[in-house]
């Protein structure tokens, strides 16, 4: 089992940045595991944003490439998420999302362990 927990978000105004992390526990990254994050805005589904492989490759959905960078810490157990140009579009809950293997994944399906989300708002 791992658990995942978020932290890092609030309240910012638009152009501004946030720092999100997520510090995984239990069986962690001894063995290969990948991270995602995704977000769910008010009244909509749940979408991917970012996800990063084991070693370090990433990937984005279009609309925070450039503006948003997702890295990871393995000897913490820590993945990030920075988001900088922040706009009043990208307000949500975000949640991390962890499973084993070696690439990347960008499918809700695809992830077995998930946090409990922090709201991200930003305002016009």
């Amino acid at each position: 089992q791992v658990q995942l927990v978020e932290s890092g978000g609030g309240l910012v105004q638009a152009g501004g940045s946030l720092r999100l992390s997520c510090a995984a526990s239990g069986r962690t990254f001894s063995t290969y595991y990948a991270m995602g994050w995704f977000r769910q805005a008010p009244g909509k589904e749940r979408d991917f944003v970012a996800a990063i492989s084991w070693s370090g490759n990433t990937y984005y959905t279009d609309s925070v490439k450039g503006r948003f960078t997702i890295s990871r810490n393995n000897a913490k157990n820590t993945v990030y998420l920075q988001m900088n140009s922040l706009k009043p579009e990208d307000t949500a809950v975000y949640y991390c999302a962890a499973r084993s293997g070696t690439s990347y994944y960008i499918k809700e399906r695809e992830y077995n362990y998930w946090g409990q989300g922090t709201q991200v708002t930003v305002s016009s």
